[in-house]
């Protein structure tokens, strides 16, 4: 894989962001990151401590995140010990990785779509009737998952073990290396990264048209909707997870090489 010296803003909160900004480099691109979510503690602090000391309760638990697995497993582990027979599932590649640093390898994950309507297809979650199941998840993530459990049978809790925000920082930055001609790709991969870039632009006194210079590469058609909703133009909806992006990025970094050499100059 060659990124050809592809400028790529990678806009996961900055605990998420260093392995795909690495592989990018790694692969002769040039990351910036620029974090479009700030991770925060537990909107309920005192809720979660309580969850946490009845978790033999459960039977599954369900991560949403990297930053779940890693936020919920530190505050566990501070508490109290891991409880044991638990049945593990993740909703992707990144969340399932996070789950093996912190000792976890059995885990339910999907393999091709990577989000919450790919883990409730699998056979595994069919019938769940008398099971309980905890979702450690951020503040106020989507219901899907937990009304998907539900219809099957099983009783679902919530473990809000942090909270998001929307960075308190200058889309200038963004906006001037786009300008400049210094950057050719922005890698988003929630929706509220893409309606926090949005009130960033606004508050800049600027508008999605400032960025189509930039196309951007989004893992999920919910995201690529949203994107294109919002007025950002050239939207590339990439597989799931950092393989999926970065093979999208050196498709696109290949397509501009020989857009390069065909025009005779360089980009």
């Amino acid at each position: 894989m060659n990124l050809n010296g592809l400028r790529v803003a990678v806009t996961r909160p900055l605990e998420q962001s260093g392995r795909l900004a690495a592989a990018i480099d790694a692969a002769g691109g040039e990351a910036f990151v620029f974090p479009l979510i700030e991770i925060g503690p537990p909107p309920d602090p005192a809720a979660l401590d309580a969850l946490i000391d009845r978790l033999d309760a459960f039977d599954w638990a369900m991560f949403s995140s990297p930053t779940a697995v890693d936020c919920a497993i530190e505050r566990i582990r501070a508490r109290r010990p891991l409880p044991a027979g638990w049945s593990i599932a993740a909703i992707g590649e990144g969340t399932q990785r996070a789950l093996a640093r912190q000792g976890f390898h059995r885990v339910l994950v999907p393999t091709e779509r990577f989000d919450s309507e790919a883990l409730l297809a699998l056979p595994a979650l069919a019938d769940l009737q008398g099971r309980r199941a905890v979702i450690f998840r951020g503040q106020e993530g989507r219901e899907l998952m937990a009304e998907g459990l539900r219809a099957r049978g099983a009783a679902v809790e919530y473990a809000e073990c942090y909270s998001r925000h929307a960075p308190a920082v200058d889309a200038a930055a963004l906006i001037d290396r786009v300008r400049g001609g210094q950057l050719d790709a922005i890698v988003v991969t929630s929706s509220e990264g893409v309606r926090n870039l949005c009130a960033m632009l606004s508050r800049a006194g600027s508008q999605p048209f400032a960025l189509a210079g930039c196309t951007f590469f989004v893992p999920h058609a919910r995201i690529a909707e949203a994107a294109r909703r919002a007025g950002f133009g050239s939207v590339v909806e990439t597989a799931g997870g950092d393989s999926g992006v970065l093979d999208a990025l050196a498709a696109f970094a290949a397509g501009h090489a020989t857009a390069a050499v065909s025009g005779g100059g360089a980009r």
